[in-house]
């Protein structure tokens, strides 16, 4: 058994104790890093635009002395088929109210609602009816027509967690970063504006092209003539002759 003088102990004990520090200050250091970089730089991943599932619907208000359906209320359900026929995923559910003074014009507006489903091309298995009795009976209940549709959403804007002034202890400002809220409100527009959400994933297929109009450009590119199309029209629209 080896014996060590005292001061070889408390220099190795010292020794150990400036290791365990400098292993805690690292393990600080490379926390502070992982937190910092959770947050994306590029706007489009730290404001992402997602694809789900969400509910479009219509009120049809109905008053007790009144049968069928206003013009306004046409157009609002042919409207509403419309879309479903281009956008809809599940079938469209009719929330009938029940047991109210307006029961008999509801029911009235109700058949009138199926038949210009039916009309505009909405399958029957594609409308599913279904009573409801409201909680308050001092308002007056509407018929509502409600199905899904795949939508792109983004956000929600307006989030803070920094202070965008000049500050050392905003990272935004000292490293020259963009601030958290940066490009939110883009991609909530761009995501409210696309027409197919599925563009935003995978391109469209091509369609078909236009055999009519290929076959004269190609007897003209035979023939040596010029392909391109003149419009007349189009010098009428210029204001003004300046480099002509």
């Amino acid at each position: 058994m080896t014996i060590r003088p005292p001061q070889l102990r408390k220099r190795a004990i010292a020794l150990g104790s400036a290791l365990v520090g400098i292993a805690l200050a690292l393990g600080g250091c490379q926390h502070d890093e992982v937190t910092t970089a959770s947050i994306p730089d590029d706007y489009k991943q730290r404001h992402p635009i997602a694809i789900e599932e969400q509910n479009r619907s219509i009120v049809v208000f109905v008053g007790h002395a009144r049968g069928g359906l206003t013009a306004a209320q046409r157009a609002d359900v042919m409207g509403l088929a419309s879309t479903w026929l281009h956008e809809g995923t599940g079938a469209i559910h009719i929330d009938v109210p029940t047991g109210m003074p307006n029961a008999r014009p509801v029911a009235e507006s109700m058949h009138e609602i199926q038949a210009m489903l039916a009309a505009a091309g909405v399958p029957p298995r594609g409308v599913i009816a279904r009573p409801y009795r409201p909680e308050d009976k001092r308002f007056l209940p509407p018929i509502r027509l409600t199905y899904s549709k795949i939508a792109a959403v983004a956000g929600p804007c307006g989030l803070w967690p920094e202070d965008i002034g000049p500050s050392m202890k905003n990272k935004s400002w000292f490293e020259n970063k963009d601030y958290y809220n940066f490009g939110c409100a883009y991609q909530r527009n761009l995501a409210a504006m696309v027409d197919n959400p599925t563009d935003l994933e995978q391109p469209r297929p091509e369609t078909p092209a236009y055999t009519v109009r290929r076959t004269a450009a190609f007897e003209k590119y035979r023939k040596g003539n010029p392909t391109a199309v003149s419009y007349p029209e189009a010098e009428r629209a210029k204001l003004s002759d300046t480099g002509k």
